[in-house]
């Protein structure tokens, strides 16, 4: 599989700055003018794309309360699956002025889709790719449905092991993807940490052959940052206008300033990682001349021998390189040589 995939004319792979993708989730609130806002703000930090999240609590749940459809512990603690998806959810009659509002902004959207109809919805619209949610990284069934799309399918890896991770992007492939992305996710809201394990995504990237992101669940932005050290194309971050306004992801999520930072950040740290280098950089050689060499520190008359008293390695670095200096010790003077001079071979006897 290529390592390379593209998604609305954006190259990504490891040779192509990392792709950082805007998470909206629920955090419009429930006010389309908000979800509006939201992708405007989105779009001024300078990411590549808005994700946004596309079912009902219907197409996603069941409104029984049984206690297995009950949260326990977290931030959602005591609430039904079907009340707190009703609360997040996107209306499907959104999506179109949300499309449209991207466009407009000039980013990226596409969506998570969380069945069929999803699908579709998504399709209808020109979504440019389809992300799958860690949670429905074992509906194999959904998986086909939208690489069927013929577009690139992103797939969260969190809770998943190796067989389901190879068994999600197999189904995506071989149902028409046109390619795989996987993210290393924890899928824990918000993720501690210590639970980052960032080093998971080379060794993805070597065991897949397809490009590896981060989907961050973390405070702050040093799990991204450091995925992005270590080989992370692509970068999922929650977003919102600010965490005191409240919502479902709000306290894991970043605010404007924070998430800029974090786009500013990531894109540096893929640019420091550069290339192996051990030859003379142009930038350094205006300062070549301040590197250490051997000068004469007390005045020495001709013919009389040099000592560590009256040689040294000091800055700036026009004499002898320091490693000559046991070579010149006890070495006599052909003239008589100052103070201040840098010490060269045609200086001695």
């Amino acid at each position: 599989m290529s390592p390379e995939i593209e998604i609305a004319g954006r190259r990504i792979g490891p040779d192509h700055e990392p792709f950082v993708i805007c998470e909206l989730s629920a955090n419009h609130n429930g006010d389309l003018g908000r979800a509006l806002q939201m992708i405007d703000a989105a779009a001024a930090t300078g990411c590549d794309a808005v994700k946004i999240q596309t079912y009902t609590a219907d197409t996603i749940t069941l409104d029984v309360d049984r206690p297995e459809f009950r949260i326990h512990g977290g931030l959602w603690d005591g609430r039904t699956l079907h009340e707190l998806y009703r609360e997040a959810q996107t209306p499907f009659e959104w999506h179109a002025a949300l499309f449209e509002r991207a466009r407009a902004a000039g980013v990226i959207l596409f969506s998570s889709p969380f069945d069929e109809t999803a699908v579709d919805l998504l399709a209808g619209l020109g979504a440019p790719a389809y992300k799958i949610a860690s949670f429905e990284a074992v509906d194999l069934p959904l998986i086909r449905y939208a690489a069927a799309q013929g577009k690139p399918l992103i797939i969260s890896t969190g809770m998943a092991n190796l067989v389901e991770i190879e068994a999600a992007r197999d189904a995506a492939l071989g149902a028409g993807a046109a390619g795989v992305i996987l993210l290393h996710c924890v899928s824990s809201y918000p993720a501690d940490i210590t639970d980052a394990n960032v080093r998971t995504v080379p060794d993805m990237a070597a065991r897949f052959g397809c490009p590896i992101g981060l989907s961050d669940h973390t405070h702050g932005s040093a799990a991204s940052v450091a995925a992005i050290a270590l080989g992370a194309c692509v970068i999922e971050k929650h977003f919102t206008l600010a965490r005191a306004d409240g919502g479902p992801d709000a306290a894991f999520s970043l605010e404007p300033a924070e998430f800029t930072a974090l786009v500013a950040d990531c894109k540096a740290a893929w640019r420091a990682l550069g290339r192996v280098n051990y030859d003379l950089l142009g930038s350094e050689r205006g300062n070549i001349q301040f590197r250490r060499s051997l000068y004469v520190t007390a005045d020495v008359p001709a013919g009389a021998p040099l000592s560590r008293a009256s040689v040294r390695s000091v800055r700036p670095g026009l004499g002898l390189s320091p490693e000559h200096l046991d070579a010149v010790i006890g070495r006599t003077a052909k003239r008589a040589l100052h103070r201040g001079e840098p010490l060269t071979w045609d200086m001695l006897a």
